[in-house]
């Protein structure tokens, strides 16, 4: 099975710039009921990046940083990892699994796709499991 057939499609991602506040993020986070914000390119042949709750932490509570004075470029995992729509499944898993990872943009030619999730790929699991 392919990512595609996997994966969040872009359409229903939360995509923030990277200059927006943290506090922006957060917002975004809790109003979409997601773990985890995009941040766009700074420019076209520039990478995507990753802000979670994770990062939030490290950078606010870990490093005394400011929600207010922090933008999302400054928190986020640039470049987030990230794999192509017509890789199998089961080695984007394996990926996840030795970088100890939770999510993998997924990327053609440098233009987002959508997102695979760990939670996405149990899913497959358990569906698989069920028709057995």
């Amino acid at each position: 099975m392919l990512v595609e057939a996997v994966m969040t499609p872009k359409e229903k991602l939360v995509i923030i710039s990277p200059m927006a506040p943290v506090r922006e993020a957060l917002n975004l986070m809790k109003q979409h009921s997601v773990r985890s914000v995009i941040v766009d390119k700074t420019k076209p042949d520039s990478a995507y990046g990753l802000v979670t709750f994770k990062n939030i932490l490290q950078s606010i509570v870990a490093e005394d940083g400011d929600i207010d004075l922090l933008n999302v470029y400054d928190i986020a995992s640039i470049p987030a990892f990230s794999v192509s729509t017509k890789l199998n499944v089961k080695y984007a898993a394996r990926m996840m699994v030795n970088s100890s990872i939770k999510r993998l943009l997924v990327l053609d030619n440098n233009e987002l796709q959508g997102i695979l999730t760990m939670t996405d790929i149990i899913g497959i699991l358990m569906k698989t499991v069920e028709a057995r």
